[in-house]
């Protein structure tokens, strides 16, 4: 087989399997939706890249186009159009991740992962083994190695952030926490960051940048404690306002039909509706004594 095909060759789905530990998540939503209603109608315009995978006969570990794959097959396709690079996992990692950088919308984990991932596969090919030293990261004259956009230091920066539990890189994804917040809380072990989750689910609030990097000093230190942390948090803080919170379950007993994203607008224009019915009931009053 030739090593480098240029042309496009079709491959049933069964024979390629995801790139084993891809930082990327691949998600059923509604930009899902609109590429399998666009590979319906008009196929994969672009061609997913593969390589042969070691010890088989014919199957392919995806390099790029796990969205693609994953849209295919929920559109019924049995073969997707790939380009065949006979290149290690190595290269294919640092091919996945260059491949990917250029979207418009990155969560944080997924360039914390992505960074790590193509760090160590070069560090594996001897290209560069000092990229991590804490020494040498901010005299970089190669940071386009990892990225062509930031410097070797926030390249780090991300990278800390694979040291974040689950949950705690969730909310750095859904825009709870800020990224310098995240960076300052990876340094802290998985226990206290476990307890540093339990007390955000319990006072409804995340830690200031402040507040970060002070629990990061004091463990440093070997000060902190979730008692200290506790009481970090449950202090107010300078730009904290009152927020009215609502269970979402219970506004849908009262409006089924009415979506998420438009409670916000329904709350507001309920209150609204209530006050004047309350000034109503008060001119009412007047008038009857």
């Amino acid at each position: 087989m030739n090593n480098n095909l240029k042309s496009p060759v079709n491959i049933p789905a069964e024979k390629i399997r995801p790139f084993e530990g891809h930082p990327y998540k691949v998600l059923d939503n509604d930009e899902m939706n609109n590429l399998i209603d666009s590979i319906q109608q008009k196929g994969v315009i672009s061609p997913i890249v593969v390589r042969p995978l070691e010890n088989t006969a014919d199957e392919y570990e995806l390099i790029s186009g796990h969205r693609r794959l994953r849209a295919s097959v929920k559109a019924g396709l049995e073969t997707v159009p790939a380009l065949i690079y006979a290149v290690s996992r190595d290269e294919a990692a640092i091919m996945l991740v260059d491949s990917n950088l250029h979207r418009e919308r990155i969560l944080p984990s997924e360039r914390a992962f992505a960074y790590k991932l193509k760090l160590e596969a070069i560090k594996r090919q001897g290209e560069r083994t000092d990229l991590t030293s804490r020494q040498v990261v901010g005299k970089l004259e190669s940071a386009d190695l990892i990225s062509e956009t930031e410097s070797g230091r926030q390249v780090q920066r991300y990278i800390r952030l694979t040291y974040l539990i689950p949950e705690l890189l969730d909310m750095m994804d859904e825009e709870k926490i800020a990224f310098s917040v995240g960076v300052e809380l990876s340094f802290l072990d998985e226990q206290m960051q476990y307890d540093l989750l339990r007390i955000i689910e319990q006072y409804e609030c995340t830690p200031s940048y402040s507040q970060a990097w002070h629990m990061h000093k004091d463990f440093n230190a070997g000060t902190l404690t979730a008692e200290s942390i506790e009481n970090t948090l449950a202090s107010e803080k300078p730009n904290q306002k009152p927020m009215c919170k609502v269970p979402i379950e219970k506004l849908q007993k009262i409006a089924p039909k009415v979506k998420d994203k438009d409670f916000e607008d329904f709350v507001l224009k309920a209150c609204e509706h209530y006050y004047r019915y309350l000034q109503r009931q008060r001119s009412r009053n007047r008038d009857a004594r």
